[in-house]
C-alpha cells in the first residue's frame, strides 16, 4: 500500500512506548497518521465531564482537555514499540528445524479500543520475525525445559507505515528483534534479532 504523507519521516522517530495502553495507541495513530484528532468529542464524550453539574462542567472539560493533550504529546516522535505478549509457540517441526511464534504470525492483528476509536497494530514482517530456526539436537531440551504454554514474549519493533480509515486505522510495524521468556520464572529461552 502506498505510504501515507505522514509516512514519509517514520524511521527517523526515536521515541519509544512500551506496552502502552489502549488510549496511548489511539493518539499515536493520529500523530503518525497527520490527522487532526477530534479532541473536543473526545472531551464531550468523557464521562467526567457527562456526569459533571452544570456549574461544574466547563472546569471538567477544561481538566479533561489537559489531560488529552499531554497525552498526544506524550506519543509525539514515538517510532519504536515493545509489547510483552503470550508468545503462543508451536511444535517443533523437524522437517524446518524450526518452532513458530504464532504472537507474530502474518496473520496477528493487535487491536486497541479508546475514544469510540479502533487502531490495530499489523506486522509488515510476520513471515520472518515468527521463524525460531532451532537445530533439531536441542529442540527436545527446549520443549522439555518450557512446555509450550508458558512462554513470554518481549517484542521491538520499528513503526513502518500507517494506514488511515474513518473509525481509527491501521499502524504498520517491522519486528526487529524478539526475547523469549518463561513465564514461570522469566528466564531467558531465547534472544532473536529478526534478519532483515
Amino acid at each position: 500500500p502506498p505510504s501515507t504523507p505522514a509516512g514519509v519521516g517514520l524511521s527517523a522517530r526515536t521515541g519509544e512506548l512500551t506496552n502502552p495502553d489502549n488510549t496511548a495507541m489511539v493518539y499515536l495513530y493520529y500523530d503518525l497518521a497527520g490527522i487532526p484528532a477530534p479532541v473536543d468529542q473526545w472531551v464531550e464524550n468523557d464521562n467526567r465531564v457527562n456526569y459533571a453539574r452544570g456549574a461544574d462542567k466547563a472546569a471538567q472539560r477544561a481538566t479533561v482537555k489537559a489531560a488529552i493533550q499531554a497525552g498526544m504529546a506524550s506519543v509525539r516522535n514515538v517510532g519504536v514499540i515493545h509489547l510483552t505478549t503470550n508468545a503462543n509457540l508451536s511444535a517443533y517441526d523437524p522437517t524446518y528445524n524450526e518452532f513458530t511464534l504464532g504472537a507474530l504470525s502474518p496473520g496477528s492483528v493487535y487491536t486497541f479500543e479508546a475514544l469510540r476509536q479502533t487502531v490495530t497494530l499489523k506486522f509488515d514482517n510476520g513471515l520472518a520475525a515468527q521463524t525460531w530456526s532451532v537445530p533439531g539436537d536441542q529442540a527436545q531440551a527446549i520443549t522439555d525445559r518450557v512446555g509450550s504454554d508458558s512462554l513470554t514474549l518481549d517484542v521491538t519493533m520499528q513503526i513502518t507505515n500507517v494506514l488511515p480509515n474513518p473509525d481509527g486505522g491501521t499502524i504498520v510495524a517491522h519486528v526487529v528483534s524478539w526475547n523469549l521468556r518463561d513465564g514461570r520464572d522469566g528466564s531467558t529461552v531465547a534472544r532473536v534479532t529478526v534478519k532483515r
